[in-house]
């Protein structure tokens, strides 16, 4: 998947008054009254935006926003993502709210060089998911060349990731995409030792492919957040009312037997009656989690163990809140290890944030520029470091001899 054509490498020609189809990953979230409330996805794609107004391509940009499951939704509409990217390239976004109508091709066509217009949600047309061959015919006709710079959605085999790579060549990948790539693979080529990966999230389901690619190349694996209990039933310990996938139980022995030292596991945590209940929280030592309690954050020594694993490494990943990071009783433990990541990498390691929740984590604590990449993709992120294909990257044209 890394040996894909990117944007750098087509000649003037290819871009001087032609028109990029350009699929960015604009799902953001909006306020009641329609305001963008993090425009960090908007911002990641700026570069690539910028390379092509520098050389006077007609840019034509498609997104999804939410799940209106195939049919106009008004509040997920992309007119406010219209506004607040102009505002961001101060330059004017034209809207088309539609996506392959006539109207659509002619405002594509009627572009000047440099300029930037964006049409309606790809997810308001139900076969925009379903990779219908005939969408990806008409997305197609948007453009004269493909530019894929959603690596957030690049694991979704859709109309607008993967179909249209194959009626619009060349199809090449953005600047974000062409960096989200590189940082990610380097987890998986040759990563600087000591290569530390941190862990967090509720589930080991949602993460079993990944520990088990990355267990034959870390150094060290941290487990915390909710999916540790899990873990720490496998050892035999009460966990009382946490959150316990029983089906998952052997797998977690399995791992612990398997990783022996390589594999660290809290030692203590947070606990309380509830999420809600912060008022109540209390440390206690894992060997003591009341049965009436649930585990919401890892405890200070905890945090400080995963922190220092941290700071002795050369390359950092790092998945997950280790708590309920968005309530202050609960979110101490992100935060050190936010910390200690942030000061490892100011100590000259390789530090990549998984996307999701963990990017709006390390926002929370004002470390995103602290970090060496923070992933605009979370199941993107997952499935390529399991080593799994994304679909929106294997459709882009091969460098030659590749």
């Amino acid at each position: 998947m890394l040996n894909k054509l990117t944007v750098r490498e087509l000649s003037d020609v290819q871009l001087r008054g032609k028109r990029a189809l350009v699929r960015v990953d604009y799902n953001v979230p909006l306020d009641e009254d329609g305001e963008v409330t993090d425009d960090a996805r908007i911002r990641a794609t700026l570069p690539t935006l910028e390379y092509l107004r520098g050389r006077g391509a007609k840019i034509v940009l498609i997104s999804h926003l939410g799940r209106p499951k195939g049919e106009p939704v008004p509040k997920y509409s992309l007119r406010p993502v219209a506004g607040r990217l102009s505002e961001l390239l101060d330059a004017e976004v034209r809207f088309q709210p539609s996506t392959v109508s006539e109207e659509a091709v002619a405002a594509s066509e009627g572009l000047e060089p440099g300029e930037v217009v964006l049409l309606e949600n790809t997810r308001y047309d139900a076969r925009e998911t379903a990779n219908d061959r005939e969408l990806a015919r008409a997305l197609a006709k948007l453009g004269d060349v493909y530019v894929n710079d959603a690596f957030g959605a690049a694991h979704r085999a859709h109309a607008s990731t993967a179909g249209v790579a194959k009626f619009l060549k060349p199809a090449v990948a953005g600047l974000l995409m062409e960096r989200e790539l590189e940082y990610l693979g380097g987890l998986l080529r040759e990563p600087q030792r000591p290569y530390v990966a941190i862990l967090g999230g509720a589930k080991v389901s949602d993460k079993i492919d990944l520990i088990e690619n990355l267990l034959s190349k870390v150094d060290r694996l941290c487990v915390g957040g909710a999916m540790a209990c899990t873990f720490l039933r496998a050892m035999a310990l009460e966990t009382g009312k946490s959150l316990v996938e029983q089906n998952h139980v052997d797998f977690a022995a399995g791992l612990i037997d398997k990783a022996g030292d390589a594999l660290v596991l809290p030692t203590d945590g947070v606990v309380a009656p509830g999420p809600d209940r912060g008022d109540q929280a209390r440390i206690v030592s894992r060997k003591g989690i009341p049965a009436d309690q649930m585990l919401l954050d890892i405890g200070p020594s905890s945090a400080r163990a995963f922190a220092d694993a941290a700071r002795g490494a050369r390359t950092v990943l790092w998945n997950g809140p280790m708590g309920v990071f968005e309530q202050e009783a609960f979110g101490t433990g992100t935060r050190l290890v936010a910390q200690g990541v942030a000061e490892a990498t100011a100590d000259g390691a390789t530090s990549v944030i998984g996307g999701g929740d963990t990017a709006a984590a390390v926002a929370t604590f004002g470390l995103t520029e602290a970090m060496t990449h923070v992933s605009t993709g979370g199941g993107a992120t997952l499935e390529f470091l399991a080593g799994k294909d994304l679909p929106g990257v294997v459709a882009l044209t091969d460098r030659e001899g590749a």
